[in-house]
C-alpha cells in the first residue's frame, strides 16, 4: 500500500537516479515496468483527510512532511514500512509501527 505521493517520489528517484548517471532512460523503463507488474495498491484516504496526524506526527518525530506520510499509512493501516531511510524507520519503530524486516 502506497500513499499517492508515492509516484511522485518513484518519479523523482527516478530523475536523480539518470541525472548523476546511475541509470539510462532504458533501465528507468524497464524499472517502471516492474514496478508495474507488484501488486500496488494506493491508499483510499485523501491527504487533506490526513493531514493533521501527519504534521503531528511530522512535529513528534522530527520527520518531514513528506516521511510522515508513510508513518500516517502504517500507522493507520497495520502495514510494515518498506525502507531504507534510517530516521524513518526509527521514527516508526518508536510510534509503535512495524518495519519490514525487523524481528517480529
Amino acid at each position: 500500500m502506497v500513499p499517492l505521493l508515492w509516484y511522485a517520489e518513484v518519479t523523482n528517484g527516478i530523475l536523480v537516479a539518470e541525472r548523476r548517471q546511475i541509470c539510462n532512460r532504458e533501465q528507468s523503463a524497464l524499472f517502471l515496468t516492474m514496478l508495474g507488474e507488484l501488486t500496488i495498491v494506493d491508499d483510499e484516504k485523501r491527504p487533506a483527510v490526513t493531514q493533521l496526524a501527519m504534521l503531528d506526527l511530522a512535529r513528534t518525530y522530527g520527520l518531514t512532511g513528506y516521511d510522515a506520510t508513510y508513518l500516517e499509512l502504517v500507522l493507520r493501516t497495520g502495514c510494515a514500512l518498506v525502507t531504507f531511510d534510517r530516521q524513518l524507520a526509527d521514527a516508526t519503530r518508536k510510534a509503535g509501527g512495524r518495519v519490514f524486516g525487523d524481528p517480529e
